[in-house]
This record gives structure tokens, sequence and C-alpha cells, in this order.
């Protein structure tokens, strides 16, 4: 018989088992904390200020450890703890250069959505998917170029010029426009901590740069006062006063005879001392090189480096800085000066939180879990819906989801380049524009697709099978355009001729050639899709296809965007940021940066589709214009259509010199509404008089007295607009004579 346990032994079990899993917790409990060390420095303390920190920080630094610390690679200095830093890193739409990341539509189709709340949240998302990368990229030692958190977007460069190859990756022509969304996008960039940036915004590149990029280098883009000010600097200035962007990057080309990375006018005159700028200003990569080597401005690098950094530039992207010591023993800069320049660039540092240990700062808890996550892509999908553009549809969109037989052509359908544009996260599951097709039509839809044309040259074979199976289908898809190989920045398209430029705005010939022939085969519904980052002009085909969708490079979801478009789960809504000419015969000069004859504002010839332009499967009308004694304006709008839609409503004026010294049109404010079937919103934009203020020949904001015109509809208030189909816009004068 088995003898029972004493009482004091049930006691010392217990006491036994208690401690010893108490034990086990509080060492699991020891391993989940992250045990902050004692700060070693006086600059990792985070009780003191953080000019305190870098002041003590720049103070323990030799001059050769400052020199170092003032390039766009940023080697470490252990013995004073200072990690390896890059600061080159890129986030146009979506993190860039670095592996997996959300892919969100290009730049310029982020402009079309007219979108300032959406824009935001892609910005969150952005930043949220940088910090992630950059937590788990520390975990692995990895702290090479684009994998910090000083991302260099975005770019609010003015796109006065369709040849432009980077024109895509700016939000459009119109300075107003590209203030809001870029206001928008570096908010959600750099969050709303009032004491860490979650990733530095930079805005790019300041200024007056929009090409040509062969002569990037070496040109001296020569505006007027006027020009300057009422449309180059309007997005920069803007960006640096309400957003508080972080960063802003010198252009390579000169700008009234200085270089601009190097000019007092531009970086100290106007962005420190006008705007009150606090930030970083970093040279465009090899920038200050050009000062010597093709500005011909200095005679040495010392000389160029002295210039860039008495001019107000920080942080060297390029090697130039490398002989700041040199350029002090010759007596061109003072160590002063050194020390005021590097102090500017570490408090970006700083405030990013890469001198606080890891698990103090409020974003070292995201991870790879948020990296391009479902609720990620459900974003970048919606910024692609919002972007498309519908320029033209004869009654024959939305297609039935149920259609019987579809035919599916054109070489950029299965093609994931033109979801991409330039400066491109990756992601693993794209969804190409055939891919979305064909996953929304029904299982029981005979579908097929074939190329059947080159992107942008003849076909070799002569053999041609696809055309005759476009007159057998209920309709046929063509989807065509140009791709990042034909557009971008010098050396990145490396099928342009011109450096990234564009002679030729057309679209490719072959694709013209080919949808002729489709069209000869069929009196079926010929759909034409167009990919690209700029305008492209198709007058030969506007005619005899039945309905057209600019889509841009509409990023990793784009796929599934077009289709939601196409087959009407998602009503078209967006609006064209930029200006489609006829042809480049309506263009000026290439390297003329006068605004005159260019963009909505000042062209007087008609165009093929014009800014703001965007149809929709519903109709809207406005109607109860009214302007009050403060400014106050008030339309109503209603949803004069069978379907659900969004509608971008734009208002603009005309000053009493419009058309002479002033804009034709001028966009003033936009909103971007939802309106069900039969329902109105009586909207209300809160102007004020400096609304109406006007640019002189000196640059100086001037208020015209007579009579203004204020204009609100869904469109440019153009004879063009209205001829393509867009509602009617309401109008009503305004007296602001001055006594």
């Amino acid at each position: 018989m088995k003898k029972a346990n004493s009482p004091f032994t049930l006691i010392f079990i217990s006491f036994f088992l208690i401690s010893f899993f108490g034990c086990k917790e509080s060492e699991n409990q020891e391993k989940d904390t992250v045990e902050i060390p004692e700060p070693k420095f006086p600059w990792e303390n985070k009780s003191f200020s953080i000019d305190e920190r870098v002041d003590a920080l720049v103070k323990e630094m030799t001059l050769e450890e400052k020199c170092s610390q003032m390039l766009d690679v940023c080697p470490p200095i252990e013995r004073l703890g200072i990690p390896e830093y890059n600061w080159w890193n890129e986030a146009l739409h979506g993190v860039a250069r670095n592996g997996r990341a959300t892919v969100f539509p290009q730049a310029i189709g982020l402009g079309a959505t007219f979108d300032e709340e959406l824009i935001q949240r892609v910005g969150t998302v952005i930043s949220d998917e940088a910090r992630a990368k950059y937590n788990e990229a520390i975990k692995i030692g990895n702290r090479s170029r684009y994998a910090g958190l000083t991302f260099w977007s975005p770019n609010v460069n003015i796109f006065r010029d369709a040849r432009w190859g980077r024109g895509q990756e700016t939000y459009g022509e119109d300075p107003y426009l590209t203030s809001r969304i870029g206001v928008s996008f570096v908010k959600g960039l750099q969050g709303d901590d009032p004491n860490y940036i979650k990733a530095a915004a930079c805005a790019k590149h300041y200024a007056v740069h929009s090409g040509p990029e062969e002569l990037r280098h070496e040109f001296d883009a020569v505006v007027s006062q006027k020009d300057l000010y009422e449309t180059y600097l309007p997005a920069f200035k803007a960006l640096v006063q309400e957003a508080n962007v972080e960063g802003v990057m010198g252009a390579y080309n000169r700008t009234q005879g200085e270089p601009c990375c190097g000019s007092p006018y531009l970086l100290q005159d106007i962005l420190r001392d006008d705007w009150g700028f606090d930030g970083y200003i970093v040279s465009d990569c090899g920038a200050i090189s050009d000062f010597h080597r093709f500005h011909k401005v200095t005679n040495t690098p010392e000389e160029s480096a002295a210039l860039a950094l008495k001019a107000g530039t920080n942080i060297n992207c390029g090697n130039v800085f490398q002989v700041l010591k040199s350029a002090l023993n010759q007596g061109l800069i003072t160590e002063e000066l050194i020390n005021k320049r590097l102090k500017e660039n570490l408090l970006t540092r700083f405030k990013l939180g890469l001198f606080d240990p890891v698990g103090t700062g409020p974003y070292d808890s995201l991870d790879a879990a948020v990296v391009d996550s479902e609720a990620n892509r459900e974003v970048a999908r919606e910024a692609a819906q919002k972007s498309i553009v519908l320029l033209k549809n004869d009654n024959v969109l939305p297609l039935d989801k149920n259609i019987k037989t579809l035919y599916v052509v054109g070489p950029n359908a299965s093609n994931e380049e033109v979801l991409l544009g330039n400066y491109y996260g990756l992601t693993s599951n794209t969804q190409t524009i055939l891919d979305g097709i064909v996953g929304k039509v029904s299982p029981g839809t005979s579908i097929n697709y074939k190329s059947g044309v080159l992107p942008f040259r003849k076909n070799v074979n002569p053999i041609d099978w696809s055309t005759g199976e476009a007159g057998k289908s209920d309709a046929c898809i063509a989807v065509m355009g140009i791709s990042a190989l034909l557009e971008g920045e010098e050396g990145e398209a490396i099928a342009s001729s011109e450096k990234g430029d564009r002679t030729q705005i057309k679209l490719p010939q072959n694709q013209i050639d080919y949808i002729k022939k489709i069209k000869r085969q069929t009196d079926k519904p010929l759909i034409l899709v167009l990919t690209g980052g700029s305008p492209i002009a198709i007058p030969e085909l506007h005619d005899i296809v039945d309905a057209i969708l600019f889509v841009w490079y509409p990023g990793e979801e784009g796929g599934n965007a077009v289709a939601d478009v196409i087959f009407g789960d998602v009503p078209p809504s967006g609006k064209l940021p930029i200006t489609f000419p006829k042809s480049v015969d309506q263009l000026p000069p290439y390297e003329d940066y006068n605004m005159k004859g260019r963009t909505y504002k000042y062209m007087t010839e008609e165009p093929l589709y014009p800014f703001g332009f965007g149809l929709s499967y519903t109709s809207f009308e406005y109607k109860n214009l009214s302007i009050n004694n403060d400014y106050n304006v008030t339309v109503e709008v209603m949803n004069t259509g069978d379907l659900n839609s969004d509608e971008v409503v734009q208002l603009y004026i005309s000053s009493p010199l419009s058309g002479s010294e002033d804009p034709i049109f001028d966009l003033k404010s936009f909103k971007r509404i939802s309106l069900d079937s039969g329902k109105s919103e009586k909207l209300t934009f809160k102007l004020n008089k400096a609304t109406f203020n006007q640019f002189d020949e000196n640059g100086k904001e001037v208020l015209r007295s007579g009579e203004y015109t204020v204009y609100v509809g869904g469109s440019l208030p153009s004879q063009r607009s209205l001829e393509l189909g867009a509602s009617k816009t309401a109008s009503i004068k305004v007296d602001l004579s001055q006594s």
C-alpha cells in the first residue's frame, strides 16, 4: 500500500513548483522586454533637446569626421557610436529600388486622382512600409543605398512640356494641383508624431527643372520673375510652409545663370529667408561636379564645394565634398561654416530617431507584416481606380461581365513593365491588365489574347493571325501605349534616342496602323486602353475607336483597377493633370522655359484633350452658383445619370487681364465628391480676396482691378471640353474694382 504524502511534503512540492515556474515566467518576461542601455554619450541622452544633442556630437567630431558626414554615403564613426548611414532613398510611388513594397500608380497617375485625402493615405502606407523595411534591414545589418529613411520624393517640378521623359514623376502641369497633392503626400510620408519624423520627405528638383534630359548638366533655364513665382516656385513654397518638408534637393541645371545647388538666391534668399525652411538641402547626384565640369562657373572641385556649401547645400550626393578639408586649407570656407551645415543635416537624422536606442521610438515596432499587405494593396487599387481617365465613350462602356466573346490584344495587355513607370518598388503579385480582365469576366466567357503588334516597331513576321479574331468577338480591348523604356530619366529609358525625352508625342506609328487594321475587321465595340506617363497624341484614332481609357502606369493593382472600370464596378473619375496637345507642332521650343503658349493657362490653340478633362459613366449638372462678400463660393452639383459615381469639382478664375498678362484660366480649388444617382450636394469653396491675386512682371502678387469670372465644373471651362462631352460649367462674375 502506497504511503500518502505528508502535509510538509505537499507544501514543499507546491513551493518548488511555484518557484520553478515563477522563475521561468520571469525569465520569459526578461526575454520579451527590450533592455534600454544607459546613454554612453551625451548625444544619446533623450532628456536633452535635439539641438543640444547635435551640438554635443559636432563638438566631439574631428574635422575629417565632420566632412565624412556631409556626403550621401556617411561612413561609421565607431569611437562615437555613429553607425553608417546612406541618405539616398526613393519613394516616388512606393518604397523604390529596395525590394518588396506596395507599388502605387506612378506620380502623374496620383495627380490624376485630384484626391488629397487619398494621397495622404498613400503617403502613410509608404512611410509605414519604409519604417518596417528599415527596421528589418537593421536587424540583418543592411545599411546600404535605398535602405534608409531619407526619401528623395516627391518630385514637384512642373510638367511644362509633354516631351519631358521625367514628367511622369510629377503631379502635372498646374502649380496649384501639384501643391495640394504634394502637401498631402509629404504629410503622409512624414507622419504626425510631435517629436519624430516617420520618414523624411524631400521636395525636388529645386528649381525650374523640367528638361531637356540631355542638357540638364549644362543647361541654363532662363525664366522671367513672373513665371518663376507664378509657375515654378509655388509647389515648393507650399511643401515648405504647409507640409514642413524635411529636405529640398537642388536641380542639376542653372537658373538665371546660377547653378541651382550653388545659388544663394534660390537656397538662401528665397528658401530659407523668405519661406523659413529649416531642413536639409541635398544636391542632385553629381550636380556639384557639374559646376566645374559643364557649367564652368568654377575651376576646381574645391571651388565647387565652397560655392555649394556657402549657398546652403548640406549633403553632396556625389564625391566633391570629399575635398572640403582642402577647400578649408585654401581659405575658401571656414570650419564654422562646416559646423553649421553639418548641424543642419544631422538634425534630420536625430528627428528620425537614428541616434536613439532601438525600441524607444514610436515606429520601431513596425515589421515585415505591413509590407505589401492586403490592406495596402487595397489602397493601391483605389488609387489606380481613381487615376483612370475616360477620354471617350460612345455608349459601349461599361462592358457586361457576361459578355459571350471577348478579344484582348496589344503589347501592353500582359506587360508588367507598363504597371511600374520609373523609380518603382517590386512585388511578387503584380496584376497585368490582361490578368484583371480575365479575372473579371464570367467563367463562361470565351476570351482570347494576342499581342498582335510589337511595342514600338513594325512586326518582323509579315503574317498576322491576330486581327481576324477581333471581327469574331463581341468586343475588342486593345491595350496600347508606351512604357518607361521610351520615356524616363537620362540613362533609364533604354529605347529612347533622346536620353529619356520624346521628340514626338504621338502613339508609335505601328500601333496606330494596327488599330486601324483591327477597325477594318470589325464593327463591334473597340475599346482603346492607353498606358503612359505623358500625353499621347492620337488624333488619327479618336474618331475610329468607340472608347478610350488613359490608365497611366497604374501600379501593382493596375490590372484589377482597369478591369473594375471597364466592367463598371467602379465608374471612371480621374481627370487629366496635363494638357494633351494634338502634336508637338502645338508646343513652343522645348528649351524655352517661358510659359507663353504652354499648359492650359497660356495655350491658345485647341488641344486634343484639355487639362482637367475626364468623362464618367453618369452625368452631372452644376447650378445655383453664388459668391458672398467673404468670397465663399457655393454651387449645387447633381448626379443626373443612372449610376452612383465620384466627381472632381474644379474651380477656376479668369482675371481682367486673362489671356494677355494673366492665365486664360487659373485653377484655384477642387473637391472630389461621391454622389448617388439623382442626388445633389451643395458645396462651398472658402476663398478669400488673395485667391484672386495674380503675378506681375516682377514676380509680385497683385490684385487686378476689374471684373473676374469664377467657373465651377467637372473640367476646364473650355469649348473643347464641351465638345468632348464634359458637363457644362457654371460661371459668375465678380467685380473687384479698387477704389
